[in-house]
């Protein structure tokens, strides 16, 4: 996994937030979190819904099972930094739950139908998280 987010994000760096294959003309971003065990900065290519308040993410690992690992980063340590085309921001993220949740998911299935099919796959719900501007 490591090597192919390694070249989503050599490829988005080099084409100013743009890349090919499977995410042409998807949002994508470039979110940086700090480790929850290590302390260590990890950085983590993946589509995004933009929202009234910032950039919603959705932690569905492909319908893995379990969440993936920038989501306990942001549990931990909410404060981020994305890459959005050729812009750095510094973002706060929150958990989102009831009716936001329901309405940005919805949303998200709809436009990516993908995401329903890792819903499917999977027996958790699937966390939605929005990144808002740090204050």
């Amino acid at each position: 996994m490591s090597d192919w987010n390694d070249k989503i994000i050599a490829e988005f760096r080099a084409n100013g937030g743009q890349v090919g294959g499977q995410f042409v003309g998807a949002p994508l971003l470039l979110l940086h979190t700090v480790g929850a065990k290590s302390g260590q900065l990890r950085v983590n290519p993946m589509m995004y819904q933009k929202v009234d308040s910032g950039y919603a993410v959705f932690a569905s690992k492909a319908g893995a099972p379990t969440n993936p690992d920038w989501y306990h980063n942001l549990l931990a340590h909410p404060q981020a930094q994305a890459e959005i085309g050729t812009d750095k921001v510094e973002l706060v993220a929150r958990v989102t739950a009831g009716d936001e949740r329901e309405r940005i998911w919805s949303a998200q299935k709809a436009a990516y139908p993908g995401f329903a099919d890792y819903e499917r796959k999977t027996t958790r719900q699937i966390p939605v998280v929005v990144l808002e501007p740090a204050p």
